[in-house]
């Protein structure tokens, strides 16, 4: 778990003010986002989830899980959550040229725009790494560069499913933009956590809403 912090710090926040790492409000709302999908099963049972809540969440799509599971990336829309690029094949945005970057960012966009769905112009780069220049050239196409200040680890492996879930409850606040991942890897944590994080933050008072 060395690669990643759990809660971002505020100096990380503070050293990138062109990203959105939460959303200020005065009314307790968090943001609920999910980031790799649509797969089957996986997607599907989140947005069981969600509908059984009567809750709305963001989904970072990756363009080939769309081209592949269009079903599934229509009723994420038709269930009027809101929807951002997450590159076509989860590029690394630090090991990746920026014209290669763009061209991949610009694959998924044209995959979504296909569906003739509302453009909220939401990115977010895989693993949150992203050049100075690509990030440049993607705000100046109007998107917002979302990243997170929560990150429940439910991808890794070598945590228990109690540990994802407290990863989230402990580390919510107003404002907070939080990061599950609607895939097969995370598939165990993600079953276990998403219920239960959900009562608990509801039980403090929390809202959820999608961002826009």
């Amino acid at each position: 778990m060395s690669t990643f912090w759990i809660k971002i710090p505020s100096f990380i926040q503070y050293l990138f003010p062109n990203y959105s790492w939460k959303i200020k409000n005065t009314e307790q709302k968090i943001f609920l986002t999910f980031d790799d999908g649509p797969i089957p099963q996986v997607t599907e049972w989140v947005l069981d989830i969600l509908k059984k809540e009567n809750i709305k969440a963001t989904f970072f799509c990756i363009g080939d899980n769309i081209k592949k599971n269009p079903q599934i990336f229509k009723r994420i829309a038709q269930e009027n959550h809101s929807i951002g690029n997450h590159t076509f094949n989860h590029l690394k945005g630090w090991k990746t040229n920026t014209k290669d970057y763009l061209e991949n960012f610009n694959l998924c966009k044209i995959e979504i725009e296909s569906f003739d769905l509302a453009n909220h112009k939401l990115f977010r780069p895989p693993y949150g790494k992203i050049k100075k220049q690509q990030a440049k050239r993607i705000k100046a196409e109007g998107y917002q560069i979302i990243m997170w200040d929560v990150l429940s680890y439910d991808f890794d492996q070598n945590i228990t499913p109690e540990n994802c879930l407290k990863n989230v409850v402990k580390n919510t606040t107003t404002g907070s933009i939080i990061v599950f991942h609607d895939s097969l890897k995370a598939k165990k944590n993600l079953e276990y956590a998403l219920p239960k994080a959900i009562q608990e933050l509801k039980e403090k008072g929390f809202v959820f809403e999608t961002i826009t």
